[in-house]
């Protein structure tokens, strides 16, 4: 028998994209029964799995002309582009209420990816390894990006970005026994990573691992997304990309864009939907998983 995971890509906020496919899949009930995801994609699989429709429409939206949202004062006072303390702790806790207890109490497994700041390799946590004071912070680490984020400490690791060292977690997926996979991306599908033009001219020199990563990170990505189509060849994957490419950067501050692009996620998913649940009963151990 088979098992199903849903893999979600980061990209800043170019993940409204997922948000838009995981609405769909809340108004239809459908909840993969493995999620992993990294960085903007590990937040968005959270208010899915915690069961909030429109929350992730509405954290990434509603403030993004918030300067404590993003903005260059934030990275004046305190080095961070995005405001992490805003967006970790005041959103959720109190303008954006997150139903912690219902993503730790719900069936499915939800594995977050960061960075290891020491050894610049993926570190990954399941729900064995935090609880409902914990994920937030874990979700903070898989955000933080080098350059305009701080590292988070956590059991004596500093941790950052997971898309760093593993952006598209596909084989942690197979390798937790998924044989098929659902993978959201957020660029479109001829999208293959340049080297970064940044890592050219800045060395990441607090965490000589994370910078030796950096610089090659763009050939791990591209591996990776050979490896996503060849499973998608296979039929042992069902891959989602942006069906028109929008030109959004992980810093986008226009939001007719941003909810153009949201609506996009939404509507590709829905044409594909019959598909998709074709794809899910194909590889679900059993129906019982998604309800």
């Amino acid at each position: 028998m088979k098992d199903i995971g849903l893999v979600l890509e980061g990209g800043g906020l170019r993940g409204i994209y997922t948000a838009g496919v995981l609405e769909y899949l809340m108004e239809n009930d459908i909840y993969i029964p493995y999620v992993i995801g990294v960085s903007a994609g590990a937040c968005m699989g959270a208010s899915y799995l915690s069961r909030q429709p429109g929350r992730n429409k509405t954290v990434n939206l509603d403030f993004l002309h918030d300067k404590r949202y993003l903005s260059y004062s934030n990275y004046i006072k305190n080095r961070e582009l995005f405001g992490m303390d805003f967006i970790f702790d005041e959103i959720p806790n109190k303008l954006v209420p997150f139903d912690t207890s219902s993503l730790i109490d719900g069936k499915e497994e939800f594995v977050i990816g960061a960075t290891d700041c020491e050894t610049g390799r993926p570190v990954y946590f399941s729900k064995t390894d935090y609880d409902e004071k914990l994920v937030g912070k874990l979700l903070r680490a898989t955000s933080s990006l080098p350059f305009v984020a701080h590292a988070v400490e956590h059991n004596g690791r500093q941790l950052l970005d997971g898309g760093i060292a593993d952006p598209l977690p596909i084989r942690k997926s197979i390798e937790d026994g998924n044989d098929m996979n659902i993978i959201v991306l957020t660029q479109p599908r001829e999208y293959r990573k340049s080297p970064s033009r940044m890592s050219k001219v800045m060395r990441y020199k607090k965490h000589p691992e994370v910078d030796a990563r950096l610089k090659t990170r763009y050939k791990h990505y591209n591996e990776d997304l050979h490896f996503i189509f060849k499973q998608e060849e296979a039929g042992k994957a069902f891959v989602f990309t942006p069906s028109r490419d929008l030109k959004v950067s992980r810093t986008e501050k226009d939001k007719n864009k941003l909810e153009t692009l949201y609506m996009l996620g939404y509507e590709d998913a829905k044409r594909q939907g019959d598909s998709l649940k074709a794809f899910i009963s194909e590889g679900c151990t059993t129906s019982e998983s998604l309800s």
